[in-house]
């Protein structure tokens, strides 16, 4: 227990020297990005990805629907697809910087690595939420923090090693009771879950794109009813919510990055109206597109 700990406060101020207080940073591993912050903040819109999330100091409180969940030190986060959450960063401050990690990882990933695992597979045909929440031993937390290590090792020898590293923790969490049978829900063949995430990636990667529900649930191998049942228990969402989500998330990251104006903005993401988008912008993020692009850009939000 004292090793894991030690290792826990180097592991935080290697991150604050070679980071500093930055919010959102990627790091030199493509799967591996951390947040620092000495701020809190109330709740804003986010859409995890694939991947485990872990707080090495502070907490935060995660909206999933009507459902709150607090997390810190203790507890880390699981999101099997990509999941519209409310977030809200609740301990930070600047003699104790809130500091996170994330791990990406791909649903094949997972699926390599319980094809040599022995799950149980009961209950496949019955969906459930896309985030989930379990104890952070100190079996996951040792292999994550030698993760984070990897950034210290030469380039070239970065990519093969750390590809080795994430399938350790990706046993490690296959091979718990309860981690291990919410990720084999969303891999196995003909589980629904597994139908589900699929219909996500497919709404995301075509998000710009006229949502025709009964082309989704026949990829799916769902009828139209099953579909929407199960996709809003995953994802707290219906499919055309979810859409709408992640076309203003995209909006949001093109009025930040783009030298683009809000009409053409709309126009990239799928609406065919700009006063409908600008409400419905407003709505989610709490101010209109354009003074919302202009925070953004200065690097105030």
């Amino acid at each position: 227990m004292a090793d894991i700990n030690l290792l826990k406060e180097q592991t935080k101020e290697f991150l604050l020297d070679r980071y500093g207080i930055v919010g959102s940073t990627q790091s030199d591993i493509d799967s591996l990005d951390f947040y620092i912050s000495d701020k809190t903040h109330d709740f804003i819109s986010a859409v995890y990805e694939p991947s485990l999330c872990i707080i090495l100091q502070g907490a935060k409180a995660i909206g999933f629907g009507d459902d709150m969940y607090g997390y810190d030190e203790q507890i880390y986060a699981l999101a099997s697809t990509h999941m519209p959450l409310n977030v809200s960063l609740t301990d930070a401050s600047k003699e104790k910087p809130y500091i996170s990690l994330r791990i990406k990882f791909s649903l094949d990933e997972v699926y390599e690595v319980l094809k040599g695992v022995n799950v149980k597979e009961q209950g496949l045909q019955k969906s459930e939420k896309g985030i989930f929440f379990g104890e952070l031993t100190d079996e996951i937390l040792e292999p994550v923090l030698r993760f984070v290590w990897l950034l210290e090792k030469p380039k070239e020898k970065v990519k093969f090693l750390s590809d080795l590293a994430k399938k350790e923790i990706l046993y490690m969490l296959a091979t718990n009771d309860k981690s291990g049978y919410f990720l084999n829900k969303f891999v196995m063949q003909g589980s629904v879950s597994k139908k589900i995430s699929r219909a996500v990636a497919k709404i995301k990667n075509e998000f710009s794109q006229k949502l025709n529900m009964k082309d989704v649930a026949r990829e799916c191998d769902m009828s139209e009813s099953s579909l929407y049942h199960n996709f809003k228990t995953v994802t707290s969402l219906s499919p055309i919510a979810f859409q709408k989500k992640i076309r203003l998330e995209e909006a949001k990251n093109l009025l930040a990055t783009k030298n683009i104006g809000v009409a053409q903005a709309a126009f990239d993401v799928g609406y065919e109206s700009a006063s409908q988008f600008s409400h419905e912008y407003a709505r989610m993020f709490g101010m209109p597109p354009k003074i919302h692009s202009e925070i953004l850009r200065s690097g105030v939000a």
